[in-house]
């Protein structure tokens, strides 16, 4: 049996600090009872670079994590559990942005600089792509 989408993510060690960010911006519950999501998970080392290259960006968002934080990580959600052969294109996410995936294959980039590291990863709820870079709507 699978587990829903945080509880999954909780498991990974690459996305530690995904799920404390998660945890944070109050967004574990929404996650976890939603049907049918794709996640663009990025990975600590994303965050890591996020914090390193704007220190009082990062501290700002923090400040308020179920603010413009969590809107930031819905940046990173889209409905609909998305394959491999469909994830080509513009989608529409949970913050009500859109996201550009290009590629095929197991070649993935979103919004022309974060690569897929891995992706096409099944929890209960959802399709998990993970990747090297936090997304900015």
């Amino acid at each position: 049996m699978t587990q829903p989408v945080v509880t999954a993510a909780a498991e990974n060690p690459l996305l530690t600090e995904l799920v404390t960010d998660v945890e944070l911006a109050g967004l574990t519950d929404t996650l976890n009872t939603a049907e049918n999501l794709t996640v663009f998970a990025p990975s600590n080392a994303a965050f890591d670079a996020l914090a390193a290259a704007d220190p009082e960006g990062v501290e700002a968002m923090m400040a308020d994590p179920t603010g413009d934080f969590a809107d930031l990580l819905a940046y990173h959600v889209v409905d609909g559990q998305i394959t491999p052969a469909d994830l080509a294109g513009e989608h529409e996410t949970l913050q009500g942005g859109t996201l550009t995936v290009e590629g095929s294959g197991e070649e993935f980039t979103v919004n022309g600089t974060a690569m897929v590291v891995c992706g096409d990863v099944h929890t209960d709820n959802a399709t998990v792509y993970i990747i090297d870079e936090v997304l900015h709507p």
